[in-house]
């Protein structure tokens, strides 16, 4: 048996392909069919990338980020029986405010989807005056009821924590700029209501590691396991042609999470196959969610690819805890609080 544990519900129809080569050395394998999703998926939309899913009755759903062919980001909704195939909504998701009222965003990308309790969180980047975090409720995946905006403008990557933390709903992002953000930290902030937000504390910075030297930011929903939390993120480092997108991965500590116990020094997985290389934006490797079994310790990890496709790879608790432990490098401003 596993010593690692992941501490979530079962998911015993969790996507999974036995291994393949793992590149790198990392025990992270891609699905041998990507990408899960292609070009022109869906009704008026370009291309879908950078997306979350989840389980929802015995099957899956979710929040996609879908180009539309006028160039506007838009969020979408997907339902799927094996988290691959995947059927979507021709219309993209109809927000309402607290009294039922149309309330969309001027645009709205990269959305996170997280269930705390019995409720359903998306969580995404929008206007706000700026680029700013959005987020909406649903319990039915029928009505989506914005909340208040967080934070203020600027700020991107935003993805809430599967429970609360003493009481409080946790929130890791990223503040930035209103561009396309050459410098950025992960941050982690608390509240009560998700309306009042607090306790900000610094989680982790870029490194001296190439791959992660320019930024980083939140991906997937952090992971309870028995080692703490589990954290896919992305880290962008810099070449002569551009911005290339990478995942690595920490574990946080479970009871103050903006302690990182442990941060792998190298990447767990960077742009190699077409589908990453050459797109909309090439050289991109963006996670977003994972679907995880707490039974067989099976994780499956959705990214976006090149800004154009959705990708998906394996590992198991065991391995990728393991292996980041091993190759663990933290720094003072890691291991510390994160106040001044």
């Amino acid at each position: 048996m596993s010593e690692v544990k992941i501490i979530a519900p079962a998911v015993a129809n969790v996507p999974w392909q036995e291994r393949t080569e793992a590149g790198n050395g990392a025990p992270i394998w891609r699905y041998t069919e990507n990408p899960v999703i292609g070009r022109n998926p869906a009704k008026e939309v370009a291309r879908i990338f950078n997306s979350a899913v989840m389980p929802y009755e015995d099957a899956f759903i979710g929040v996609f980020r879908g180009e539309q062919t006028n160039g506007v980001p838009y969020i979408y909704l997907g339902r799927s029986q094996d988290a691959i195939h995947w059927e979507f909504e021709e219309e993209k998701i109809s927000f309402v405010d607290e009294e039922g009222n149309s309330f969309m965003p001027r645009y709205a990308y990269d959305p996170r989807l997280v269930k705390v309790e019995d409720t359903y969180y998306i969580i995404w980047c929008q206007d706000f005056y700026g680029a700013a975090i959005g987020m909406a409720r649903t319990t039915d995946f029928k009505t989506f009821v914005r909340v208040e905006n967080p934070f203020l403008p600027f700020n991107r990557n935003a993805v809430l924590f599967p429970r609360k933390i003493h009481g409080n709903f946790m929130m890791l992002s990223r503040p930035s700029d209103s561009g396309h953000t050459p410098f950025g930290d992960i941050f982690l902030s608390e509240s009560p209501d998700l309306v009042y937000w607090g306790k900000h504390r610094h989680v982790m910075g870029k490194s001296e590691n190439w791959w992660e030297s320019l930024k980083i930011g939140g991906g997937a929903a952090p992971i309870e396991t028995t080692e703490g939390w589990l954290l896919f993120y992305h880290g962008v480092g810099g070449t002569c042609n551009g911005y290339v997108y990478s995942i690595g991965g920490a574990i946080l500590d479970i009871d103050n999470p903006s302690i990182v116990k442990y941060r792998c020094e190298n990447f767990l997985l960077t742009p190699e196959e077409w589908y990453e290389e050459r797109g909309f934006v090439p050289n991109v490797t963006f996670p977003c969610a994972t679907l995880h079994d707490a039974e067989s310790g099976r994780i499956a990890i959705y990214y976006g690819a090149a800004d154009t496709y959705v990708g998906l790879a394996f590992t198991t608790a065991e391995e990728i805890i393991s292996y980041i432990k091993e190759h663990s490098v933290v720094r003072p401003n890691d291991t510390e609080i994160g106040k001044r």
